[in-house]
This record gives C-alpha cells, sequence and structure tokens, in this order.
C-alpha cells in the first residue's frame, strides 16, 4: 500500500515558518511533504528555499492553499484570520501560529466547525493548555497570565510606541503592562499569543488577565499561569530561551508548532 504524506503548505518564511519548514524536510519527512511556501516578500521565500537540499515551491497564497492538505499560518495577527477564512472556505485544515489575529474573529471558528475543517492551535510558549481544557469542562473562576521577558523581547510593539516608553532606560523590574488579554494582544501582537492561546481554551479574552514586566536582568521569555476554579487550583511556570534568530520568539514555540504537526500525523496521542 502507498505511504500517503500529509502535503503541508506554509504561510510565512519568518523565524517560525522557517523551523517548521526545516522540520518539513527533516523530523517529519517521512510522513509530510512540504508542498510549498508563500511570503508576503517573496525574496524572503526565495532565500528559504535556496536554503533547503530538496527545493519546494514558492506559491501565491491561494495556490498553496488549494494545493496543500493543511496549511501553517506562521505570518502575523495582521493576516492569521484572513488565511483561516480563506481555508474555511476552501474547505482546508489550518494550523494557525499567530492566534491573536482571531480574538474578535471567533465566528471563523464556528465556521470551522459546521464545514468540519479542522483548526489547530498550538499550546506555543506556553505550560498548562491540557489542564485548561479539562477545567472548562467544569466552571472556571479566573485565569491570569505574567508574562516576563527582558526590554529587547518588548521592542518595537505598538502599546510601548503609543505610551512612548523608553525601553532603554529601564533598569530594574518594572510592570508595563496590566490588562485583558484582549487589550494585551492588540498592544503587544508580536509579544504575547500565548494570552490569545489561553482565552480561547479557557474562559475568553476578556476575562483572561494579563500582566506583562520586563527587566534587563532577565534572560528568559518566562510565562506563569494561574487557574482557578471548581477543579481547585493550576499554577504553570515556563522559561523559555527566545529563538536563535528572533528574541521576540520563544524555541517552545516553534517547537510546539513542529510537535502540533507532529500528532496530526501520529497514531498515538498523548494529553488532553
Amino acid at each position: 500500500m502507498k505511504n500517503y504524506k500529509l502535503k503541508v503548505g506554509i504561510i510565512g518564511c519568518g523565524t517560525i515558518g522557517s523551523e517548521i519548514a526545516k522540520a518539513c524536510q527533516g523530523r517529519l519527512s517521512q510522513r509530510v511533504e512540504l508542498a510549498g511556501i508563500c511570503d508576503i516578500d517573496e525574496a524572503k521565500a526565495s532565500v528559504l528555499n535556496n536554503s533547503f537540499k530538496k527545493k519546494t515551491a514558492v506559491l501565491k497564497i491561494d495556490d498553496l492553499i488549494e494545493k496543500s492538505g493543511i496549511v501553517v499560518e506562521a505570518a502575523s495577527s495582521k493576516v492569521s484570520a484572513q488565511v483561516l477564512e480563506k481555508c474555511v472556505k476552501a474547505g482546508k485544515s489550518c494550523l494557525v501560529m499567530s492566534v491573536g489575529g482571531l480574538l474578535g474573529r471567533e465566528d471563523l471558528l464556528k465556521s470551522a466547525e459546521d464545514k468540519a475543517v479542522k483548526v489547530y492551535i498550538p499550546s506555543g510558549a506556553l505550560s498548562g493548555i491540557d489542564g485548561l481544557k479539562s477545567a472548562a469542562s467544569g466552571r472556571i473562576d479566573s485565569v491570569t497570565l505574567i508574562t516576563r521577558k527582558p526590554p529587547k523581547g518588548l521592542e518595537g510593539a505598538p502599546f510601548i510606541k503609543e505610551k512612548g516608553i523608553d525601553l532603554s532606560k529601564i533598569k530594574e523590574e518594572t510592570v508595563i503592562f496590566e490588562g485583558s488579554a484582549s487589550e494585551a494582544v492588540k498592544g503587544f501582537p508580536q509579544n504575547v499569543n500565548v494570552s490569545a492561546v489561553l482565552s480561547l481554551a479557557g474562559i475568553g479574552a476578556e476575562k483572561t488577565r494579563v500582566k506583562i514586566v520586563t527587566s534587563p536582568s532577565y534572560t528568559a521569555n518566562t510565562h506563569e499561569v494561574e487557574i482557578k476554579g471548581e477543579f481547585g487550583r493550576i499554577m504553570t511556570r515556563s522559561e523559555n530561551l527566545p529563538s536563535r534568530t528572533n528574541p521576540k520568539t520563544s524555541a517552545l514555540a516553534v517547537f510546539s508548532a513542529i510537535a502540533t504537526l507532529e500528532g496530526i500525523v501520529s497514531s498515538v496521542r498523548i494529553g488532553t
């Protein structure tokens, strides 16, 4: 019997998309096939393709979706909802990395359910999602996320620009932001995707609370989660090293995406 491979198309050739593409041609190559890559910057896609031993197709977004069995969105929160909408219309599975772009567009998840389109949202740089999903079967009273990042990891965030915060002048541990997950995702779209994952798995973006803290002494991206409900209390802490190529991305976020793809093509699944 012929061994069919899952055809994976990747949108976004930055840090995460590049690593997933490399995994498709390496660790996952026995069970998946890289059908193509896509980026708004075609030169970036070409550079990535030239780094492969086995070249793939550099495609426009609609062509990539058509040729793929599953589409991986690794572009940005500005386009993740658009990508998912196209996948739902085309009846193609979608793995979404820029989860913040789905807050306020939960209707797309409902449309996917109605059309039996599979949508995969990795845990990212966070631990405790399995526990939160289990707890959501009962009553959850509160979900709180405290994220700690070095100043460099917050550079360029809309909230930092809007408030005129000079990160270079921060000399000690400082609370930069406190508010809802919805507000956090708007202010830090590249930094706290984990809050969007927590929101979708738990009690929603308005009720999920987020605190962002920074200090020049921090050497890792740290996420602490506290969940309270009728089940009791869960507390988790993840100390994540930044990826080798982008201080705004945790290495664990990349590994989470690869593990999710691996789970899709595996017969045995562990965890909730």
